[in-house]
Parts: C-alpha cells; structure tokens; sequence
C-alpha cells in the first residue's frame, strides 16, 4: 500500500531518521519503518507529540542527519511553526501529510485532498516550501527519493502530500532496482574556507552551502529570527528583505530544473482536465473512455504543485474548456445563492485561476471515498455539453 511504498522509499532515499507522532492514517508508515528500518541503520522517534516529532527531525537534520517527519492533516497544523524555524535556517528538511477529511478531527478514516493550500501558505510570513505530489502507490517509494535530494540540494522544507485513498489501497508494481545515486553524498566534514558564510546567498539561485556542526571554520549561531549572511540577528530592512528574496529564489532555481507535465491525449482539443494525487487513475480512465467515443478531451497530472512545472498555462492554452477534479470542497454553481461573485473554487483551481489567468472551472467531490471513473465521465459530458 501508500504507506508501506513511503516506508520502503524512505529507505532507499538515504534518510536516517524519521521522527513521528501517531495519527490516522498514516500511522502504518511508521509502524513498517519500526520492523525493519534498523536494518539498514536507521531509526524511528516516537515523540510525546507532532510538534516535537518535528523539532526532532529538524534537530536532527541540523546536525547532519537525513530526516522525515510523518503525519496528517491535524499533525501538519501543530508542526507549522517548527516548519517556519526549517524554513528560517535552511535546515533540509522532509515532511509526509498523509491527507484525511477535514477540519478540526474530521474524517480520520476516509480521505480528502484538503491540504493543499496549507501546505503551500499555511505559516506565519512568507516560508517558501517545495510542495509534491504522488499520484500513485509506485510513486509514493520514488517521492521520497526525490523530496531528500530537493531538500538536501536547496536546504529547504519539501512536503509530499498524499492521502488515505493512497496510504490504504494496494497495487503491484515493479519492484525497483536499487540505485546507489538514490543516496546523499557523504556528509562534507572539511574545513570551511577562511571568510564563507553560513548563509552566503547565492544572487541567481538564493542557494548557500549548508554547513555542518563540527566542522572547522564553520562555527555559528543558528537561530529562526530575521538573520544575516553571518546568521546574525538581522535588525536592518535591506538584511530582512535580502534574505526572504534568497529564500524565494530557491523555489524559481528548482522550477527551472523541472520538465512539463504530460498531457494524456491530443495537445489541443474541446475540454482538459487537471488533477493532482490520487485521483490520477479515475481522470484517466474516465477521459479515455470519452476519447474512444470520440471527445477531444485530454488530461494532464500534477506532481509538483509548488513551484508548479512550466509549460502549463501553454497546454491550458490549447483547449476551449479547463476544469480541476479534486476531493476537496468547492461551491456548486447550482445552488440557489451561489454565482460568480461568491463561489469558492477548489484548491488547485484557485492555484491555476490566480498564477495563470485562465477561467479554469473545478468539479469536487468530499464523501470521504474515492472518485470513481463513472462519476467523473458524466461529469465531464455535463461540461462538454455546455
């Protein structure tokens, strides 16, 4: 399943260390890792809560160690603010919200993809994150794998979103051949250059090299207030703002690493249909059984959502009708008091309507179940049809 795929990718990502707290549904990650991570050298925290597990994984991490942190949507909500102190010191930094219904304790057992925008804005000031996405149970074991590299190459916080729909379903897939480049380098213990900085911001890319306790040369004081080049508490405007731009600039240097989505079916056509994570296969089955019928509707799939791909508004481009399926809430057009100006539109839309100015209409369902083809086929007609 979802979760055991995260487990046995947290393995094989290198990382040492996952730090938790217990939380429906992505308990069984942990309880996997617990059989068999010693194994191969790593260890499982159980903290006495979320917000510890957090500050665990960063201490941790701080001190040169790859670390995840594994939780829900109740759990992600309590480590906001350790989140912002990873963010604030560049200390790498991996985190799992296993999504379930929402708010407040919600729906434990059943899913939703409501954490979308938290994950992305939900911090005091500006906390630039690095947001993922799987879309299936055999890209839940490689998103591990690239979430360590990504937070270990820009020092940065990397979210990987999932959810119960996910974490509970099993499927086969081929099973991977290890690749020692899965793996982080050995950790540089050299001495620092005479005058480096532990924050020397790069001006293109915001990126700096991280140091390492215990190195020579190194020695400075880490802290999660406003900081300086030298990790000085920064009480100067220009040091403050200087430093949020190198923060932001990580996230613009890794979407020029990344490639476009794939669009599933023709480039150009009558209706897309964009969705993120585990709705993936019902999307697809329910565009292709309206393609053999003969509909010029196409799909295209999310795995990073922030920063998003290029070439995205290019493919958006290319049809006469955009719409996002997800499981989160979004207001139906149909009831009485709703219109243009009140309606609030599903996550991802919100996201794809403000970034690139497209009319991009959304269809959401929140039962607690997955989607089924069925249901997103006739919901795609409807659209089709107007």
């Amino acid at each position: 399943n979802g979760n055991t795929a995260l487990a046995l990718g947290v393995m094989a990502s290198g990382m040492e260390l996952c730090s938790m707290y217990p939380i429906t549904p992505a308990t069984s990650a942990s309880h996997y890792l617990s059989d068999v991570f010693e194994k191969v050298g790593g260890l499982v925290h159980q903290a006495e809560d979320e917000i510890a597990a957090c500050a665990f994984a960063i201490g941790a991490s701080y001190a040169s160690k790859c670390t995840v942190t594994i939780t829900s949507g109740p759990g992600y909500s309590l480590k906001q603010e350790a989140i912002g102190l990873a963010v604030m010191a560049e200390i790498p930094l991996v985190v799992v919200n296993v999504q379930r219904g929402g708010p407040s304790t919600g729906q434990p057992t059943k899913a939703e993809q409501g954490d979308l925008l938290t994950a992305i804005y939900g911090s005091h000031g500006d906390a630039p994150k690095v947001v993922m996405a799987p879309a299936t149970i055999e890209e839940c074991f490689y998103s591990m794998i690239t979430a360590r590299r990504i937070a270990e190459s820009f020092n940065t916080v990397v979210v990987v979103l999932t959810d119960a729909t996910l974490a509970t379903s099993q499927q086969p897939f081929t099973r991977p051949q290890f690749n020692e480049a899965w793996l982080a380098p050995p950790i540089d213990q050299s001495a620092v250059p005479a005058g480096a900085k532990p924050y020397d911001w790069d001006a293109t890319t915001g990126m700096a090299r991280r140091f390492i306790p215990g190195q020579p040369g190194g020695m400075h004081t880490v802290t999660g207030l406003a900081h300086d080049r030298q990790s000085r508490v920064a009480y100067d405007p220009d040091i403050n703002h200087e430093s949020l731009r190198a923060r932001s600039l990580k996230l613009a240097a890794l979407q020029k690493t990344l490639l476009p989505p794939e669009v599933v079916g023709e480039s150009k056509g009558d209706l897309l249909v964009v969705g993120w994570g585990s709705t993936k296969g019902a999307i697809e089955e329910a565009a292709a059984s309206l393609r053999a019928e003969g509909k010029k509707v196409s799909s295209v799939h999310l795995r990073f959502l922030q920063p998003m791909q290029p070439g995205i508004k290019e493919i958006m481009q290319g049809f006469k009708k955009v719409m996002t399926i997800e499981t989160n809430w979004s207001d139906d057009p149909k009831d009485e008091i709703i219109d243009e100006t009140n309606r609030r539109y599903s996550q991802l839309a919100t996201l794809l309507r403000a970034r690139y100015l497209v009319d991009v209409d959304c269809w959401t369902e929140v039962r607690g179940q997955p989607i089924k083809p069925s249901t997103i086929r006739r919901v795609l007609l409807d659209k089709l049809q107007k």
